[in-house]
């Protein structure tokens, strides 16, 4: 193992020795009970598969048959989520087959930050995973399960059917993927029209047309971003069958996958031979390779947010010095778009998954003893699934990349270090995202330009007022002041900025998110303006210097002098969007170095 790994790992050990002892006490304490089914009375019982079939309802009247959750993101409107349409029915049948029934318990919402970027529906995003965190917890408080499958890909689902599902950790719990969409046109192209529009040079029709050439069919979109770190990280978690994240949906093997979970998850179930419950799965070495994983393959700035959540939620006490002292580390061995040219299915074709797995276990940057779905050790995830004469089977993967424009072995990396960062100065604290930015836009020193919205900034940038150096301050978007929301809009303008010659770079209290690309930017800054952060006094003017090689963010103003200053007051927050049923989560959210997460605060 390598010492700094293991260094970090027994630091989080300590650090979160008290909370997770009490989450472990809290899930033997739900196990003992066992299925609230084996408890309820007739009628209730009745209640809960009197629309079953038959076949069903005969099998259900035996209280210790096998009866395994489905929780489910599907809706028919986004790429991601629509394939799971067809997962119930194939989930029900494979169940049936080993003498186990499958209900779809319940369905948790899932909104598409792609569709909602710098629109108002934003400022519910990152809300959003702590209320698909408690739909979770409502479909799997009917207590009548021996198992539950997670059927979620993008931004915060994952993350908060993550959380929802270490509420009920004592369950044997697996993620079940749909898989990216092929591609479609290249990224560069992508990026260029979308550039050329930024600069008033394509029309709306040539936007929507390259657009739609991009996004054309079913699954995840095929950059690296959340969605596609998400499957990453439920790879290197142990809570994927292995080799599951990348495969096409309504492919033979993505259907095969399917039907292998809940069948495995059956296997895993308490009262079997291999019970694997949730909190056995995800403990502090399992949420160090996944962050380990989000660093070597320079993925999601989200996660800065989500896997302090995420960890929190099992009792596991993550902080941004262990993402940044881990960084230090763990070399960046994958270049995918934004990060590079080609998206994931040309990762995926590289060696994908199974070679990251393989490459990191090599040189001691994760940890192998640990649980999984799959059984003990993270060298399972060395192996790709296939079809042998229809067949599920597991192989090992390539030993070595197929593509090395892509995925490199951790001895050859693209870099030394892994893609992100912290920050610290007297702006408070931040996080960046460093493999996308070339190291000589890494530095930057420049007045800044101040704005309270990012609609502020685009209205600059149209008017032609950003042609210079500069570093824009877009503050109070932090979670008190208005949810958080990703300010991926303001990219191509920056970037064209950039393209121009001008030092540029972004510094806010809100969300880049994981297409944060070739533009440097201190985002999550914490504390945040709306919470009396140094933010709300900076000025139009005022010198700031982005140092992403030192770690800092600094202004050149006294600090007393900086905090003498009468601050910037945040309008109230925008009403309509249903933006005003989320005030109580605006008010009880914690800080970005925490994860942004209400429910945590709340209770």
């Amino acid at each position: 193992m390598h010492p700094v790994t293991a260094e970090i790992t027994q630091r989080i050990v300590e650090r979160s020795r008290e909370a997770r002892a009490d989450y472990l006490t809290r899930m033997a304490a739900a196990r003992q009970t066992g299925p609230g089914r084996g408890k309820l009375s007739c009628a209730n019982w009745a209640h809960a598969f009197a629309a079953s079939p038959d076949g069903d309802k005969q099998r259900m009247r035996d209280p210790t048959a096998p009866n395994v959750a489905i929780v489910s993101a599907y809706n028919d409107m986004l790429s991601a989520h629509q394939p799971y349409e067809r997962f119930p029915d194939i989930i029900r049948q494979a169940a049936h087959e080993v003498g186990a029934t499958a209900q779809y318990a319940g369905g948790v919402p899932a909104m598409c930050d792609g569709v909602t970027q710098g629109r108002p529906g934003m400022e519910l995003s990152l809300f959003s995973r702590d209320v698909i965190a408690m739909a979770t917890a409502i479909a799997l408080t009917h207590d009548a399960f021996d198992a539950a499958l997670m059927l979620g890909i993008c931004d915060k689902i994952v993350p908060g059917l993550f959380i929802g599902a270490a509420a009920f950790g004592h369950l044997p719990t697996i993620f079940v993927p749909g898989g990216p969409m092929t591609s479609g046109i290249s990224n560069h192209e992508k990026a260029r029209v979308r550039g050329l529009y930024a600069e008033g040079k394509a029309t709306r029709d040539e936007l929507l047309e390259s657009e739609m050439k991009s996004y054309h069919g079913p699954g995840t979109c095929t950059f690296y971003g959340t969605a596609n770190s998400n499957q990453m990280m439920m790879e290197m978690t142990g809570l994927h069958l292995p080799g599951a994240a990348f495969v096409t949906p309504n492919t033979p093997l993505r259907d095969a996958l399917t039907a292998a979970a809940p069948k495995r998850a059956v296997e895993i179930r308490d009262g079997g031979n291999d019970y694997t419950p949730f909190s056995a799965v995800v403990d502090e070495k399992s949420m160090v390779n996944a962050i380990a994983g989000l660093l070597a393959t320079g993925g999601s700035t989200n996660h800065t947010l989500h896997i302090l959540a995420m960890g929190r939620a099992a009792g596991v006490l993550i902080t941004w010095e262990d993402f940044h002292d881990l960084s230090h580390v763990t070399p960046l061995i994958a270049r995918v778009y934004p990060n590079g040219t080609e998206d994931v299915n040309a990762f995926h074709a590289a060696g994908g998954m199974s070679y990251v797995t393989r490459t990191l276990l090599e040189h001691g940057l994760v940890h192998d003893d640990v649980v999984t779905v799959a059984g003990k050790g993270l060298s399972r995830y060395r192996q790709e699934p296939f079809l042998d004469g229809g067949k599920l089977v597991w192989r090992d993967g390539p030993v070595a990349s197929l593509n090395r424009d892509i995925l490199r072995p951790a001895d050859d990396p693209f870099e030394a270090e892994g893609g992100m960062r912290v920050l610290t100065g007297p702006l408070g604290r931040a996080v960046i995202k460093t493999s996308a930015v070339k190291p000589e836009h890494r530095i930057v020193e420049a007045p800044a330009l101040v704005f309270e919205d990012q609609d502020d900034l685009l209205a600059a940038h149209r008017r032609g007022e950003l042609n210079r150096d500069f570093i824009a301050v877009v503050r109070f978007q932090g979670p008190k002041a208005n949810g958080m929301p990703e300010l991926h809009s303001l990219t191509p303008p920056l970037g064209v900025q950039l393209d121009k010659g001008f030092k540029v770079a972004l510094v806010t209290d809100g969300r880049m998110s994981g297409a944060s690309g070739k533009v440097p930017a201190a985002i999550h800054v914490t504390p945040e303006a709306a919470a009396g952060g140094p933010l709300a006094y900076v000025r139009n003017g005022d010198i700031i210097r982005l140092d992403a090689e030192a770690g800092t963010l600094d202004i050149q103003v006294d600090p007393r002098e900086l905090m003498a200053r009468e601050p910037a007051r945040r309008t109230q927050p925008g009403h309509g969007y249903g933006r005003e049923l989320f005030g109580w989560m605006r008010h009880a959210a914690g800080p970005a170095d925490t994860g942004a997460c209400a429910l945590f605060e709340a209770a």
